[in-house]
């Protein structure tokens, strides 16, 4: 059965029917948005209908109302109400390939090493984007694996998780913490669109810009303390800029990123040579070969502020293949420096990508 949704009444569904899900929409939906024609046959449709349009058109008080109540108003809806279909316009998938960008190591949308100012998945500003990664870093003394998720919401705002766990190996014993200790640290990331659209702005130099926000959590405390870090837990703040050139098929990113982290967080934060924020620089660079794939390099600055072990910065040298907009592997040869005292770690990099 049918049914429609329109402010301030229901069509075709009474509340004895629906009243949980009806009676809390009722409640708390924006009465400047209408949200209509919708089929009780696809519930993944009904949620991003809500989530793009809140984004899209609501004002301040409305994201504050949705979000506070997000995880029970979309149980409900989905469970309770009914479930509309886009009549005009697919729910996701409308950006062109490979300009979501990949996952990066943290685990926001952009290259390998850094982030950068587009928003993850393939959702346009009427749509919703997402996808989860698996990443693999390899160096003659270490390894890190790391896996998450992102989501994009109207191609405005990104929410990512990731979580990382550095394999000290054999490098463990010599650093006195036995073969094979792992070092796991959780990331949740945000990132805002402020302005500019690298796909659509091709005729004006002004890049899409992003601020965006990464707080960290060491769960090995104690022996990042022990080393000389101020914390076990600290947040990264960075604003990005990407200039997509299609006729050139060039991509360009700049991101300045202030931050305490060891490491990436792995050591901790801040330390006994300091323990302020510090500005670093991180550069990217990509040219597409075809439309499926694309080539480029980064460089990324990092602080030093630990007596025990320099900190040096890292780069890299990639290559992205996506065959389709739901899977893309990326493949890269990686240069981090020093890290804990073991001299040069350089290494492979292996990243597997799903999403829409």
């Amino acid at each position: 059965m049918q049914s429609c949704l329109e402010f301030g009444r229901q069509a075709d569904v009474g509340d004895d029917q629906h009243p949980l899900g009806w009676l809390i929409l009722r409640e708390i939906w924006p009465p400047s948005l209408k949200l209509s024609t919708c089929r009780a046959d696809k519930p993944i449709g009904f949620l991003a209908n809500l989530l793009f349009r809140v984004a899209r058109d609501a004002p301040l008080t409305s994201y504050t109302m949705v979000f506070d109540k997000s995880t029970f108003l979309l149980l409900a809806i989905s469970l309770s109400i009914c479930s509309p279909a886009f009549a005009d316009e697919p729910t996701t998938g409308g950006k062109l390939l490979l300009t979501g960008g990949v996952s990066e190591v943290e685990g926001a949308a952009g290259g390998g090493l850094t982030p950068w100012a587009v928003i993850g998945g393939y959702g346009t500003a009427s749509q919703l984007g997402g996808n989860a990664h698996g990443t693999y870093l390899r160096t003659q003394d270490f390894a890190l694996s790391t896996y998450g998720a992102a989501i994009g919401v109207a191609n405005r705002v990104e929410f990512s998780v990731a979580h990382q766990v550095f394999d000290t190996r054999e490098a463990g014993a010599a650093l006195g913490l036995g073969s094979n200790f792992k070092f796991n640290q959780d990331i949740l990331g945000m990132k805002v669109r402020l302005f500019g659209d690298a796909v659509l702005d091709q005729d004006t130099w002004v890049p899409q810009v992003a601020a965006g926000v990464q707080f960290k959590h060491n769960e090995q405390g104690d022996i990042v303390k022990a080393v000389g870090a101020d914390s076990n837990s600290g947040t990264d703040f960075y604003l990005s800029a990407t200039k997509l050139l299609l006729a050139q098929s060039v991509l360009l990113n700049g991101t300045l990123r202030f931050t305490k982290a060891n490491q990436f967080g792995l050591l901790g934060f801040g330390g006994d040579k300091s323990n302020a924020y510090h500005p670093e620089w991180e550069m990217s660079a990509a040219y597409m070969l075809s439309r499926s794939l694309v080539i480029g390099a980064e460089y990324r600055t990092k602080p030093n502020n630990l007596s025990f072990a320099r900190e040096q910065n890292a780069y890299d040298a990639f290559i992205a293949w996506a065959p389709t907009k739901h899977v893309s592997l990326t493949l890269a040869y990686v240069e981090l420096g020093d890290v804990a005292t073991f001299k040069n770690q350089h290494g492979a990099y292996l990243s597997l990508q799903a999403g829409f």
